[in-house]
């Protein structure tokens, strides 16, 4: 149901929009949580490597599905906060026909430098082959992946966070049996679970897409609309393509960083499999509710009503404050057995790699969720380059620290940077939010020069 974020308490109005996003993004995660329980439970040490390795790659495709998600989400919730119904239609058309297109162009290139991709990481040669068959699979079912990340930018964009949230608890719910009985009753290997993922999300996709035009049918707008325009499309690529840029560059480090640990061996590769899913649980929650802020602020923008921005920052922070301290306190005091559940005996290196990951990364939560909060008001803003700043400077000081301390502290080194990239990013995210929003009269004229640079 689609829902106006322009009007009501702030707070009040925030946390009822927010709270089923984060719930779908822990569904969500769950489709590669799954894959890697499956994988080291039921296959084997290797295969729960060869399935983290092929993820850092994954990222890559990932990043251009979320960059088309957020560019139409930000577009989409201005034209909605703004009540014009015929734009809302054209730029949601125009987002399925450019993202068609991308879509196809990233699955020539992926099923062309698949091995290469693989090679570049360093995997090594005993993961390489189900490493090499799971992202194949994967890559086929990129239509799949775009789609609904666009139909889910569509939703939070009108204002409807509780229909992708369904969806997902049952897809993903599915996914697991899924992964199980290919695995465990047809011996399929790590095919199975790169397969049970392909189908599970299609039907998901498919079933998003029909509803995506059902919210769209409901609109007070029937007159004949445009099913494509260059000046939206000039809109929306104003947000996703920074946005695609950041995610692309996070997956491009990751990817350094995960040639940094493959040179460890297949039991650290394995440990950090495991704990990095767990990390990366935390990080995409956060930075999904801070996809959920972009789309508060972008209504209300739209809407003219710049105050209503403030104070949704103020509770963006309560929230993700109330959300890390649950999952601080989990993951420091619960490691071992959260690690161990990704693996069937898994071997000592294996078991203490994963928990001195998450117990050096946990406490920092705290800082990161506060970065993701101000990039979520930044990006819904329009202030794209402000965004990437902070964006690329955590990335840059992670990935080089990671280089520089491996050598030194061996892994300890590498997970050391993540927090001091985090803090740093931190800063300068707060910087920017308080530079464009800290003085109203100054942050009115800002927001306003910026919103109109962005319609025009």
């Amino acid at each position: 149901m689609n829902q106006d974020l322009t009007c009501g308490k702030p707070g009040r109005v925030l946390w009822s929009f927010c709270i089923p996003l984060f719930g779908s993004i822990i569904f969500q995660q769950l489709y590669n949580i799954a894959d890697s329980l499956v994988a080291g439970k039921f296959i084997g040490e290797n295969a729960l490597a060869a399935v983290g390795n092929s993820y850092e790659i994954t990222l890559i495709f990932i990043a251009f599905a979320f960059g088309a998600n957020i560019g139409c989400s930000v577009v989409v919730s201005r034209l909605f906060g703004a009540k014009d119904y015929g734009n809302v239609k054209t730029a949601v058309y125009t987002t399925l026909i450019a993202g068609g297109i991308l879509c196809l162009l990233l699955m020539i290139l992926g099923l062309t430098f698949n091995g290469s991709m693989l090679d570049m990481i360093r995997t090594p040669e005993e993961i390489f082959a189900d490493s090499y068959l799971y992202l194949k699979i994967y890559i086929w079912g990129l239509p799949f992946l775009f789609f609904y990340n666009i139909a889910t930018g569509i939703f939070s964009a009108l204002g409807d966070s509780k229909t992708p949230f369904l969806f997902l608890a049952v897809s993903s719910t599915a996914n697991i049996i899924v992964d199980i009985w290919f695995v465990k009753s047809f011996h399929m290997g790590v095919a199975g679970v790169a397969w049970a993922t392909f189908l599970c999300q299609g039907i998901s996709c498919i079933l998003s897409v029909v509803v995506v035009f059902v919210h769209l049918h409901a609109l007070d707008y029937h007159e004949k609309c445009k099913i494509f325009s260059g000046k939206l499309l000039k809109q929306i690529c104003v947000v996703a393509i920074p946005s695609i840029l950041q995610q692309s560059f996070i997956s491009v480090g990751n990817l350094i960083i995960q040639g940094i640990i493959n040179s460890f061996g297949a039991p650290v590769i394995a440990g950090y499999a495991a704990a990095v899913k767990l990390n990366n649980l935390v990080i995409t929650s956060f930075t999904t509710l801070g996809n959920g802020i972009s789309n508060f602020t972008a209504q209300n923008l739209g809407a003219g009503k710049r105050d209503r921005v403030r104070a949704g920052f103020k509770s963006g922070i309560m929230m993700v404050m109330a959300l890390c301290v649950p999952i601080v306190l989990l993951y420091l005091s619960g490691g071992k057995p959260l690690v161990n559940f990704f693996m069937n005996e898994p071997s000592k290196t294996a078991l203490e790699t994963g928990i001195q990951m998450l117990r050096i990364l946990a406490p920092f939560y705290f800082v990161v969720s506060v970065k993701l909060v101000a990039d979520g008001v930044l990006r819904g803003s329009s202030l794209m380059k402000q965004f990437m700043a902070t964006t690329f400077t955590d990335l840059i000081l992670r990935v080089v620290l990671a280089y520089i301390l491996s050598r030194s502290f061996g892994t300890i080194g590498i997970w050391c940077a993540w927090p001091i990239g985090w803090s740093v990013g931190t800063v300068i995210s707060i910087f920017f939010y308080v530079k464009a929003y800290g003085e109203k009269e100054k942050s009115d004229s800002i927001e306003a020069e910026q919103y109109l640079k962005v319609v025009e």
